[in-house]
């Protein structure tokens, strides 16, 4: 995984996770991999993969079973989706938008390139 200088490491773990649960590589209520695993997989320090799970839990898209392990949660798709969503519709379309404003693109014109793509 390639990680960018322009968002926390950890956060960018957190939407790796994300991103597996979401693509079903990683399914609800099953077991996701332990911290040492994932670090290891990722060529990153155990401690920042435990500050991503710490992150995923405060948001109840993973949970701990102590002594077994890290599990996605039963809704996990759901909640990511919801987040997303949300994240999208509040912070990147507004910059899509003042775009569409400064270059004279109207939502007809976006529409008829969305429908011919």
């Amino acid at each position: 995984m390639q990680f960018s200088n322009e968002k926390p490491i950890y956060l960018q773990i957190s939407e790796y996770v994300m991103d597996r649960i979401l693509l079903g590589e990683w399914q609800e209520k099953e077991k996701i991999p332990s911290v040492r695993d994932l670090a290891a997989h990722l060529e990153v320090n155990a401690n920042t993969v435990m500050r991503a799970y710490d992150h995923l839990q405060q948001q109840e898209i993973i949970f701990n079973k102590r002594g077994i392990g890290f599990f996605a949660h039963h809704d996990a798709k759901a909640l990511i989706l919801k987040a997303r969503k949300k994240h999208f519709l509040n912070d990147e379309l507004a910059v899509v938008f003042r775009a569409m404003d400064m270059l004279g693109i109207s939502i007809e014109e976006i529409n008829t390139y969305y429908r011919n793509r």
